[in-house]
């Protein structure tokens, strides 16, 4: 058996004493057979980061998460191809003194839903419109053949939708695909599933807004009339494992699938990215649940 040389890795973002990146990360290396390797939790303040970039640079490789995601980019070597067009960083390795961004939310997503047995294709309806439904949007784009998917946002928001909508039927066109892209308000869309008369039927349910976390656990951003009309409902908020939106879809017998499988998930491609590291399926379902429990633990205990 191979034993790997020492590594150092970090999580970027402020704030950030709630990550559990840590200990997905930690039980990755653990499964790869690598050993000796490090992984520190950094806050850093928006303001800070240009200075904390040599720091950075001595890292073989940091996750990054919000306020960052975007702010990484112009301080960065270069990126992959999915993170330019994307405008969204979550994962950076380091190698020769190159550093180059990546992002893995879409794929994070994408490999939850498999695991789950969902299939992406399909109309999609995606809650909110900020970096991760924007990193999870170009993710469906790239594996559908004809991606629909309809935003709901606040009526604030409306303008940065239909931008987003915008990119994406760029991104669509230039691979040769037709997507449609439309933006929709919260209360046009609660009038729509509330009429006994619509024929409003999304096949899955995205959820990409912070409704619903901790501490705010009786939130939901959306109505059981929304949910109803939905055939699958994922939701991307990890803390509580259980939020009201994915209890309100098990109530109607509507799969889900778990925040927490998307946070592995792309841990474990960002480890692919730093190492090429490969993982039992049967692993990574532990690992979900497992950080699921350490999660609840933490909370109960009232930890940060």
């Amino acid at each position: 058996m191979c034993i790997k040389n020492h590594h150092n890795f970090a999580v970027i973002g402020h704030p950030i004493g709630h990550t559990m990146s840590p200990f997905i990360h930690e039980r990755l290396f653990q499964l790869s057979q690598t050993s000796q390797a490090s992984y520190i939790v950094m806050d850093i303040r928006p303001e800070e980061l240009a200075d904390k970039m040599p720091l950075l640079r001595e890292l073989e490789g940091f996750n990054i998460t919000i306020p960052h995601k975007q702010a990484i980019i112009p301080l960065l070597d270069r990126c992959s191809p999915q993170a330019a067009a994307f405008g969204s960083v979550n994962t950076v390795h380091t190698q020769n003194g190159i550093s180059t961004g990546y992002t893995t939310d879409g794929i994070g997503c994408l490999k939850a839903l498999e695991a789950c047995g969902i299939s992406p294709v399909g109309t999609c309806l995606m809650l909110g419109s900020g970096g991760a439904a924007r990193a999870i949007a170009f993710a469906l784009t790239d594996v559908c053949s004809h991606p629909q998917i309809t935003f709901a946002v606040r009526e604030g928001s409306m303008e940065k939708a239909r931008s987003l909508c915008s990119s994406l039927a760029d991104y669509a066109l230039r691979q040769n695909k037709t997507g449609e892209y439309s933006v929709i308000g919260y209360q046009e869309l609660e009038n729509l599933s509330a009429s006994p008369n619509s024929s409003l039927f999304f096949d899955l349910l995205l959820n990409c807004t912070s409704v619903g976390m901790y501490p705010k656990t009786t939130d939901s951003p959306v109505s059981k009339a929304v949910i109803a009309r939905c055939g699958a409902v994922f939701d991307a908020v990890y803390n509580p494992h259980e939020t009201k939106l994915l209890k309100t879809a098990q109530e109607l017998g509507i799969p889900v699938i778990h925040g927490m499988a998307m946070l592995v998930w792309q841990a474990v491609a960002a480890h692919q990215i730093w190492d090429g590291s490969e993982y039992r399926l049967d692993d990574i379902q532990q690992l979900i649940e497992d950080a699921a429990a350490e999660m609840q633990r933490r909370f109960q205990e009232g930890q940060p």
